[in-house]
């Protein structure tokens, strides 16, 4: 796991500054704190912070050239069947030097092209500059593990792992894309492939580009497909499930440093401490954290795993400061990003790096066999479009109706925010579910400048989009493969990322195993979720693996008290830092619309934590990255 960057002069030809590709790699250090490397000449210039995972010798350092130097590489990411493929290409005639997967990417490369991407089977970003034929080829993995972001200018491409490598350059002048920033108060991320910041932009997952000849062309090569069904009897799709499940485990236990896993004591993360196990010659490390609020410590669940399977278990109790950790998040993060439970990840990959450098997570689980409650509530609404039909409207009148409630998590906002677009369609009904600010709250807060720098952008037409563009059938499947497309790269797994490489830890995902994905995907939709049960072909394939008690333990997410701290240790910052003279002269947003949320929520008439986490979130990305001397800046035309 490592950072990468470089640029490419593809219309002057004009050399690249190498002193400019390692100032690049600096600001990534923290992604790869086991060396550097640089590869320039004349109009390319290739760069590489490394995290030593496999291979550790001299031989797989990067940049990495082809053993006829016409090909090099900087990459980011693992390919885990890359000895199976390997194999492959040695009886086809290729040659290696080392044994590391880059190489592998590299002979992939020559002997499949673009096409090498059918072959690889991981979390991957890479580069690839041919020599010869004067091609630079960009790909990202499937899901979107790894990131790669990109800017075009007068003169070329530059690239890198974290948009924050290209203020090393003089050149490029930071500002805000205030469309992108209308899409994160929807989302609480910027979709791809927008940014932040006007003129980077991301690679979207499962896409790859090329530049040839002056010209820059992307494509998607690949997509997940929920049919045609698999005919199978549960049994035999009880059984084909685990041995994937093994198979995926396997493969993420291949490394040369030492291994762990992250465990919150859910199935997800259970059944990866349970395979780790059984295939493990020596004690599986677990790692855990809990804090002093009860409902958000998962400590007691997560030790009675470990017990179970003999882990070398370590929990940690964290009493967070938020206002301490805030700095170090918002430039982590490098765009605006205000899913709270960032916090807890990040302190759990703090404290687990000490131990080890590789951890698995059960994160993907979710999304591949149905354990979300928005799942459910799809649903019962397809119930209600079937029995209630003409009673719908009135239904989404009494949800409209019900008081805000004060409980973020609570059966109160549950059901208002269930019946409030009972009467919408499913795809309207998935979005709204899915945001922050709708957008007769954002018309309330948002100035008639930024409305208008912004053109009133539709956001949920993007998650109206991802769940309408799926061959999945039903409303259950395609919030599912929506989530696929958008919720979990764009949220989830940048999280991930983002958190564990803050600490030089990289993070595996079995569940995001593409043979997994794709094997619960042409799973009928009964078997995930039916009535108000979740996971129903995943626990019954567990019952022999995993004690009873953790198969009937409910979803907890993994967060913090948000709502609780922003009437206590962060009230007086949100106040200050959102009603500042700093904040306000953005012309963003209304000043008695923020006062109005912070009123609400402090006062407990409604719980307002998640649009407040989002505003703040936001200004101190910009007090980061747009203008960290405090001058402020006024919001200016257009949107990127």
């Amino acid at each position: 796991m490592c950072g990468i960057a470089g640029r490419v002069n593809f219309r002057s030809g004009a050399p690249v500054d190498g002193a400019l590709i390692r100032r690049m790699c600096d600001l990534l250090a923290h992604r790869g704190p086991d060396g550097a490397g640089t590869h320039v000449d004349g109009p390319v210039g290739l760069g590489h912070r490394r995290l030593a995972i496999i291979d550790l010798s001299p031989a797989a350092r990067q940049p990495m050239a082809s053993e006829d130097t016409r090909l090099w590489i900087t990459y980011n990411g693992e390919v885990y069947n890359f000895r199976e493929l390997r194999a492959d290409l040695e009886r086809r005639g290729h040659r290696f030097r080392s044994q590391s997967d880059t190489e592998v990417i590299l002979a992939a490369y020559r002997e499949f092209g673009v096409r090498c991407l059918d072959h690889l089977r991981g979390m991957y970003a890479f580069a690839i500059w041919d020599s010869e034929a004067r091609t630079l080829f960009l790909a990202r993995d499937r899901l979107g593990k790894k990131p790669l972001y990109y800017l075009l200018d007068g003169d070329g491409i530059a690239f890198a792992s974290e948009p924050k490598a290209f203020l090393s350059d003089p050149s490029f002048k930071a500002e805000p894309n205030l469309e992108a920033i209308s899409h994160y108060l929807t989302y609480q991320y910027v979709p791809s492939p927008l940014t932040a910041f006007r003129g980077i932009q991301k690679l979207p997952p499962a896409h790859c580009l090329v530049v040839k000849n002056g010209t820059v062309s992307t494509e998607r090569y690949w997509k997940l497909r929920y049919g045609p069904k698999r005919e199978l009897t549960e049994g035999e799709a009880c059984e084909e499930l685990l041995a994937r499940l093994r198979e995926a485990v396997r493969l993420r236990l291949i490394s040369d440093v030492p291994l762990g896993a992250l465990l919150s004591g859910g199935i997800d993360s259970s059944t990866v401490v349970a395979l780790m196990a059984e295939q493990s010659a020596s004690r599986v490390k677990t790692f855990s954290i809990g804090f002093e609020e009860a409902a958000y410590d998962e400590r007691e669940a997560a030790a009675s795993v470990a017990a179970r399977f003999g882990t070398e278990h370590h929990a940690f109790v964290v009493r967070p400061d938020a206002t301490a950790l805030l700095p170090s998040l918002v430039w982590h993060y490098n765009e605006p990003f205000a899913d709270s439970s960032a916090i807890p990840t990040y302190y759990l990959a703090q404290v687990t790096r000490p131990h080890v450098t590789v951890a698995l997570s059960g994160d993907g689980g979710d999304e591949a066999f149905g354990g979300y409650d928005r799942y459910v509530a799809h649903a019962l609404a397809c119930r209600a479009d079937r029995f209630l039909g003409p009673l719908r409207p009135a239904l989404a009148a009494l949800g409209a109706a019900l008081p805000q409630g004060t409980d973020g998590r609570g059966l109160r906002r549950r059901t208002r925010r269930f019946l409030e677009v009972l009467a919408a369609p499913p795809a309207d009904r998935y979005a709204r579910w899915m945001v922050h600010f709708n957008a007769e709250q954002k018309t309330a807060l948002c100035t008639p400048e930024f409305a208008a720098a912004t053109g009133d952008v539709d956001s949920l037409a993007l998650l109206r989009e991802a769940f309408t563009a799926t061959d999945a059938k039903g409303p259950v499947e395609a919030a599912m493969a929506a989530d696929v497309a958008r919720y979990l790269p764009e949220d989830l797994l940048v999280k991930l990322d983002v958190a564990t490489m803050a600490h030089g830890l990289e993070a595996r995902c079995p569940f995001l195993d593409q043979d997994v994905l794709e094997f619960a995907a042409q799973l009928p939709v009964q078997w995930k979720v039916c009535g108000m049960a979740k996971k129903i072909l995943l626990r019954r394939a567990l019952r022999d693996l995993l004690p009873p008690e953790i198969l009937a333990r409910p979803k907890q997410g993994f967060g913090v008290p948000i709502d609780v701290w922003f009437r206590g240790p962060l009230k007086d910052l949100a106040f200050d830092t959102l009603l500042s003279p700093r904040a306000t002269v953005r012309g963003l947003f209304r000043p008695e619309a923020v006062l109005q949320l912070l009123e609400d929520h402090v006062s407990g008439r409604a719980d307002r934590h998640y649009q407040l986490w989002n505003l703040l979130m936001l200004e101190l990305w910009y007090r980061a990255f747009i203008d960290p001397d405090g001058a402020g800046r006024r919001t200016g035309g257009g949107c990127g």
